[in-house]
């Protein structure tokens, strides 16, 4: 009942952007929030949710900060306030949007909010090492696509490729074929359901993608609320955190080309992986929040060494 008067108040008595961002920070800090769904920070995220739910430029908050709120427009910023605040529910499934890398993609609570590393590496260039040039890479597979975003973000970085987005789950493939709609890449990325290889019989790649659940029981048991809105089978990759990634390199070079590049993205468990695999030659790839958490393999090192 105080929350609701708070919010009743609230709403009779905020006029302008400047009222509403004051009132977002003091409410979320009131709350002990966890930002990790693509903000860090209390302000960041209360500066997006309210530009967000106005329409307005994401990046450009200063001009708008005494612009007067409508009432209709203060009712849908407080009710994602409150839902944010009160529910925890992260602020992306409020307003349907993540932001990765500067694209845009449609999520709801049947996938997990995109926040993978490998997008970021594809965009900086970081498969050089692996990858000379774009053209030369024709087929791709993103394994376990979830919203469908490495998928979009890939045919669009390797412009002669054709993409296979695989995931076992039918809700994801549905939010996944939202976003290729959004991107216009219908004739470029081909949405498959499978349980990892199961049923991708013969076809062969030049780059495997993947970002599979990686999250180990100790993690699950201590999430923050926020993780709890997304699916679990997303998150959850066995005891040790590492049944599909092991799953994933046991099999990959059967759908490699000769030429071809594993890349996987995992949790904080590099150690245990080379511990399990010593003879792999993982090379770890660096991206803004360090190295250790997505690897490469090329197709001769693991047909050398599985």
């Amino acid at each position: 009942m105080q929350e609701d008067n708070l919010f009743i108040e609230a709403h009779s008595k905020l006029k302008t952007v400047r009222d509403f961002l004051r009132f977002g920070i003091s409410l979320f800090n009131k709350h002990n929030l966890f930002y990790g769904h693509g903000t860090t920070n209390v302000y960041d995220e209360v500066v997006y949710l309210i530009l967000a739910t106005l329409n307005l430029p994401l990046d450009v908050l200063e001009p708008y900060l005494d612009a007067i709120i409508l009432d209709s427009e203060a009712t849908l910023i407080l009710d994602r306030f409150k839902k944010r605040a009160i529910d925890a529910i992260p602020a992306s499934y409020l307003t349907n949007e993540a932001i990765i890398q500067g694209y845009s993609f449609y999520v709801d609570e049947r996938v997990i909010i995109p926040r993978s590393f490998i997008p970021e590496i594809l965009l900086n260039d970081g498969l050089t090492p692996f990858i000379e040039h774009v053209e030369l890479v024709h087929d791709v597979l993103d394994l376990c696509t979830g919203n469908g975003s490495i998928a979009v973000i890939a045919a669009d970085y390797f412009y002669d490729s054709e993409v296979i987005a695989v995931d076992i789950d039918n809700d994801a493939l549905d939010v996944a074929a939202i976003n290729i709609e959004r991107y216009d890449m219908a004739d470029r990325v081909t949405l498959l359901q499978s349980d990892l290889w199961n049923n991708l019989e013969n076809k062969k790649f030049d780059l495997i993608l993947t970002n599979p659940p990686y999250v180990d029981k100790l993690r699950m048991d201590t999430l923050s609320p926020e993780y709890l809105h997304e699916p679990e089978h997303a998150l959850f990759g066995g005891d040790g955190g590492l049944d599909l990634v092991i799953k994933i390199l046991q099999n990959a070079c059967q759908y490699l080309n000769p030429n071809g590049v594993l890349v996987v993205e995992m949790g904080d468990n590099k150690e245990e992986l080379e511990y399990i695999y010593p003879n792999l030659p993982f090379t770890w790839l660096t991206t803004a929040n360090g190295d250790g958490f997505v690897f490469a393999i090329t197709y001769e090192d693991l047909i050398t060494n599985i």
